[in-house]
């Protein structure tokens, strides 16, 4: 089978996932993408420079689109070609679900329904609606028909089910070899439990609810110890700093 991967956003988690699923599939599969920055104009004008891009090859067997596809606008621009296809969606997050930053202007003027109507209008058009976890699964679903009812008419509630009944989880592939030579001795490695953060450092990734549980055991007394990992952008929270000086010796590794 020749599968077309459209990705607008490629970078980090996203890019890993398209080239490790590209690597390891036995299908044939091609890569479609743009640069992962500026998410917003991706989901707007990320279709149609990758509409443009996928009419210049060959028509495959399987178009897998990620969710930060306008997939109905890139279906409508492609239709003389993509019309031969079948579709899948795949969600490694939704706009409707994800935290919105308390700094995004776009939240204060109230205009934040459009991004999760493109992730909704998307799912419908797809043959098929892949997630990563049944969480994810279930929280896109689940609120859906709440979404939809911010409309003033014709909010199309039946089309909730329709989506759920071609909706399936696909988790991440991962491959741990690389692991291997860090591979403990014996089952239980010496001193405390080690306690490791291991995302980006930013608000949508809920680090305050994080410190604040080890403030807790540490208030508790509990041994234990603490390695900060993951990417940082510019203006990471400033619970990180306070968490570095509060944690104090049981921090192992920062950064």
């Amino acid at each position: 089978m020749r599968i077309t991967i459209v990705e607008p956003y490629c970078t980090g988690s996203h890019a890993a996932w398209a080239h490790e699923y590209a690597s390891h599939s036995r299908h044939q599969v091609e890569l479609l993408t743009l640069p992962g920055r500026n998410w917003k104009w991706r989901m707007h004008g990320g279709a149609v420079t990758l509409a443009s891009r996928f009419l210049a090859g060959s028509c495959p067997d399987l178009i897998l689109a990620t969710d930060m596809l306008d997939l109905t606008t890139f279906l409508a621009l492609t239709r003389t070609t993509s019309s031969r296809c079948s579709c899948a969606l795949y969600f490694h997050e939704n706009q409707l679900t994800y935290p919105w930053s308390p700094g995004d202007p776009d939240k204060a003027q109230q205009r934040d329904l459009h991004y999760a109507f493109i992730n909704y209008a998307s799912a419908l058009a797809a043959d098929a609606v892949l997630f990563n976890s049944s969480y994810h699964k279930d929280a896109f679903l689940g609120a859906l028909p709440g979404f939809l009812k911010n409309f003033p008419d014709q909010t199309e509630q039946a089309s909730v089910q329709r989506i759920a009944d071609k909706s399936r989880v696909l988790p991440l592939g991962m491959d741990l070899r690389k692991l291997d030579r860090y591979r403990p001795e014996t089952a239980e490695a010496p001193g405390p439990p080690l306690i490791l953060w291991n995302h980006r450092w930013e608000y949508d990734k809920a680090p305050e609810q994080f410190f604040e549980a080890l403030y807790q055991l540490a208030d508790e007394g509990l041994a234990f110890r603490v390695a900060v990992l993951g990417e940082s952008f510019g203006r990471a929270p400033a619970v990180f700093n306070e968490a570095r000086e509060r944690l104090g010796a049981r921090v192992v590794q920062w950064g």
